[in-house]
């Protein structure tokens, strides 16, 4: 898997026995994709705030919301992939908006189901899409393969992390949000 310039890009450039100078180009080369990545999630997030009044984490908790009317916060925190507060955070600004409206009903009235409002359904039928997010969109249009080798990646680099919050991974990217 090398070219004439030296090792390609990819598994064998970052492997252990590979030349110190390809492992430093292919950890530039990373360096510069996430910082792309973040940009254009940060890019998306101040549109969407632009265009609805609220950040793009609470958009894509509203769509949730809208799609599956009376779903309960564990299960917007499933589908959002973020932890269980930090969906009832996101549930807690988008009430006090008036986008959605909380209720307790049905045998266990301990159970909260969450339902958008009129003007919750008005701002999801205007909003940019796709409303759940520019990189979720874009990991869904990934082959299957690709996005497998992606995973195992950044999970490697998450554990070569020293200082790595692995609760992190249950915020939204939006630092104001949740």
């Amino acid at each position: 898997m090398s070219t004439a310039g030296g090792p390609a890009r990819g598994v064998e450039a970052l492997s252990p026995s590979a030349p110190a100078a390809g492992r430093e180009e292919a950890a530039r080369s990373v360096l510069q994709a996430m910082r792309v990545v973040f940009r254009a999630i940060q890019a998306h997030s101040r549109w969407v705030e632009r265009r609805c009044g609220i950040g793009a984490a609470q958009l894509w908790a509203l769509w949730e919301v809208a799609c599956r009317p009376g779903l309960r916060v564990s299960d917007l925190a499933a589908a959002m992939a973020v932890h269980r507060s930090t969906a009832s955070n996101l549930l807690d600004r988008l009430e006090r908006q008036g986008l959605v409206r909380r209720s307790r009903g049905g045998p266990d009235h301990r159970v909260v189901r969450v339902h958008p409002t009129e003007a919750g359904l008005a701002l999801v039928a205007r909003a940019p899409q796709p409303a759940q997010g520019a990189l979720m969109h874009a990991l869904g249009q990934l082959a299957p393969e690709t996005l497998e080798a992606l995973a195992r990646g950044l999970e490697a680099l998450t554990a070569a992390l020293p200082a790595a919050d692995r609760e992190a991974g249950g915020a939204p990217l939006d630092q104001d949000e949740g």
